[in-house]
């Protein structure tokens, strides 16, 4: 019973044939091969309009070259104080670039609203004297599982442009966020005023595979010269690329990512009404977020059960993140659920 992260499953055994099967032969190095342009036409398809993508193996590596192709040195990033640009990115943002600010900024169920937004903003008019105000960067699911629906997006995306400000979406879990949202891709993304997503595969059935999207090909200017200086300009590229194509066919990522929500929701469903379990957040997308008396997850843990502590709150209570994948066995949610009732 393992519900640590979707990080801890492996990979769909659709993708890992397709990896196989990229093995024969040879092809062109770089990303000059065909699966790599076919992985863009296809994105651009999904997205309905020309994008400029480009695969990288891991999310850090998305988030931190977007951010770097968008701000300047001496720029401001606002976002949210939980987010991974601030805690799980090992300053690789600052790192790549070249020393820009990171804005924590509080919010409600993980989100950042456009008032809380500009409030920081006017901190920032100090000319020459303060960092210049760059981009926002939001996380789509969050990461206390909630979803920015496509006006909430809109809204931060409208003070985006009047400000002058660039909008990352980091979409690690994007696809658990779209079959939520119940919209198109587009819609919750350029539609409402994102200029750049980095596209997550990873969590949701890839081995290592992502891409960052610029949905204005022209804002991605030096973005593969800062790729390759990174050192995520891998040489065979075609086995991130095959991984994403794979991914996308026959709607493999959305079907995925739909099973996932299922489970959490399954699992949510059965964890209301137990004595002394509280949901605290929204359960929009595969994670789950509990309040539960420590001794309580002592017991879940003597019998086998895995999950974060997501923080430690006091000398009763945790609370504790629950995170379904698209493999998570339905035996282990009962399995855990009848632990609780028992």
């Amino acid at each position: 019973m393992n519900f640590i992260s979707d990080n801890v499953y492996g990979a769909a055994p659709e993708i890992l044939a397709a990896v196989a099967r990229a093995n024969e032969g040879t092809a062109a190095s770089y990303g000059e091969d065909e699966w790599t342009a076919r992985v863009v036409a296809r994105l651009s398809e999904i997205f309905e309009r020309e994008v400029a993508a480009f695969p990288v193996a891991t999310g850090t590596a998305a988030n931190a070259l977007a951010i770097a192709t968008l701000v300047p040195p001496y720029g401001a990033v606002f976002c949210h104080e939980e987010s991974h640009l601030v805690l799980d990115e090992c300053g690789a943002p600052e790192f790549f670039t070249g020393g820009a600010r990171l804005v924590p900024l509080a919010g409600e169920h993980g989100k950042i609203s456009p008032e809380t937004i500009a409030a920081a903003l006017a901190r920032y008019q100090g000319g020459v004297h303060s960092p210049k105000p760059s981009a926002i960067s939001i996380t789509q699911a969050t990461e206390r599982g909630t979803i920015y629906r496509p006006a909430e997006i809109a809204r931060i995306g409208g003070l985006a442009r009047r400000q002058g400000l660039s909008l990352h979406m980091d979409g690690a879990r994007f696809a658990n966020a779209l079959v939520h949202a119940g919209c198109s891709p587009a819609e919750l993304t350029w539609k409402s005023g994102v200029d750049v997503l980095s596209f997550g595969a990873t969590k949701n059935g890839a081995l290592c595979a992502e891409a960052v999207v610029f949905f204005k090909p022209e804002m991605a200017r030096d973005f593969e010269y800062r790729r390759k200086r990174g050192g995520h300009l891998l040489s065979k590229m075609r086995f991130v690329s095959i991984q994403l194509e794979a991914y996308l066919e026959q709607d493999r990522w959305l079907r995925q990512a739909r099973r996932a929500n299922a489970l959490a929701q399954r699992m949510a469903d059965g964890l209301r009404g137990l004595d002394g379990i509280e949901i605290v957040h929204p359960v929009e997308a595969n994670e789950i977020f509990v309040r539960m008396p420590k001794r309580i997850v002592i017991r879940l843990r003597q019998a086998g059960a895995q999950f974060y502590e997501w923080i430690d709150e006091g000398s009763e209570h945790t609370l504790v993140r629950l995170v379904l994948s698209f493999l998570t066995p339905e035996s282990d949610l009962e399995n855990f659920l009848a632990l609780l009732r028992a």
